[in-house]
């Protein structure tokens, strides 16, 4: 229903802030990591939206971009996370740190989010992975114009992950021909590990 809201943020009362725009106050749920990313009251903010829509209630959620939401809505999908566990594991991790820790199959490591028992973590990883590696997205970085020893698969099954996460070609192309330069192993997942990395210095 609601892509972003684009305003002037008028509060901040962890785990919710207000958000006016066009004479309107929307309260979004949120974590400490979106609350602090905001900055100061008064001054305007963009943040990316998702509705929860119960039958006794409505949410608005909120997300400091894109990936976060992607995130959330794959965490939502595996059953026994919640709204407020699905937030909080985004609180313990930041979005690139989750997914490398996912690829990984720490589940252990995500267990340690307040609230999110073993088995959980256990199914997070099951079903978020499956989901990241069978998304349909159509490979857009020709082969023949990327030197090294990575086999085209691999630079798909990277590419199909990193949109899945919202980056446009364009916003992960340097990135991941500088990743497909450093690594020496023909890995999706270490060539998404070393992408992501990139991505985030920047």
């Amino acid at each position: 229903m609601f892509d972003y809201i684009n305003g002037v943020l008028t509060s901040k009362n962890f785990p919710y802030c207000t958000i006016e725009c066009n004479g309107i106050g929307y309260l979004l749920l949120v974590n400490y990591r979106t609350i602090q990313a905001l900055g100061e009251i008064n001054f305007e903010v963009k943040v990316y939206t998702k509705l929860i829509h119960k039958e006794d209630s409505m949410t608005l959620c909120g997300f400091k971009n894109k990936q976060d939401r992607i995130i959330f809505d794959l965490l939502l999908g595996v059953s026994g996370v919640g709204v407020k566990a699905a937030l909080a594991i985004l609180d313990e991790f930041e979005t690139n740190e989750l997914i490398n820790t996912i690829i990984a199959e720490n589940h252990k490591l995500i267990a340690k989010t307040k609230g999110i028992g073993a088995k959980t973590a256990q199914k997070i990883v099951l079903e978020i992975k499956d989901k990241l590696t069978k998304l349909n997205i159509t490979e857009k970085i020709a082969p023949d114009k990327i030197e090294g020893k990575i086999s085209s698969d691999s630079i798909k099954q990277a590419s199909i992950i990193l949109e899945s996460l919202g980056y446009s070609e364009s916003e992960y192309k340097n990135a991941l021909e500088t990743a497909l330069s450093e690594i020496n192993k023909d890995n999706p997942e270490e060539l998404l590990k070393e992408t992501l990395k990139i991505l985030s210095i920047f």
